[in-house]
């Protein structure tokens, strides 16, 4: 047991005190384990957080590249790193879960829409609260297909920060 220990140990260089301990060949193999321990990890958290994320999702995501960098670099412990990172996923499925049924929760992590434009009304104080210009509005606009703000029904700036549009 001890023998596949130290095997392990100096594949992956755990033992070297300082990066630049680590060969290009330890560097390599840490970048591919922890590249497919990511993708486990990720499968783990729920689907929609790579999709249309919110700002509660980019942390994560800002967090878990971070943190799983210096496992490859070899600039903090690789096992600690590793279990650092599976503990932000489980933090943020924790958080998702239980703020699918408490509003309060939702808010609070993720933020909430905003109403821009209703019957062909722009509010021009959630535009201002929004740090949204009126040119940024109508290039928001224009990606969809709709040249004029007085053919929208509704259009709310989504907690992803993309709007959304109800046509009249």
């Amino acid at each position: 047991m001890q023998e596949i220990g130290r095997l392990i140990d100096d594949a992956l260089g755990l033992s070297a005190t300082t990066a630049s301990d680590l060969t290009v060949a330890q560097v390599g193999l840490r970048a591919l384990i922890v590249y497919f321990v990511l993708i486990f990890l990720v499968r783990l958290g729920k689907k929609r957080f790579l999709g249309q994320a919110t700002a509660f999702d980019a942390v994560l995501i800002i967090m878990i590249g971070s943190l799983s960098s210096r496992a490859v670099s070899g600039t903090a412990p690789f096992v600690a790193t590793l279990v650092g990172t599976f503990i932000f996923i489980m933090l943020h499925w924790l958080l998702s879960y239980f703020s699918q049924s408490s509003p309060a929760l939702s808010t609070l992590v993720k933020g909430h829409d905003t109403t821009l434009i209703r019957n062909g009304l722009v509010d021009r104080e959630a535009l201002r609260d929004a740090h949204m210009s009126a040119d940024d509005l109508a290039e928001d606009l224009r990606q969809q297909g709709i040249d004029k703000h007085e053919e929208v029904k509704e259009a709310r700036l989504e907690r992803s920060g993309k709007l959304s549009v109800i046509r009249k």
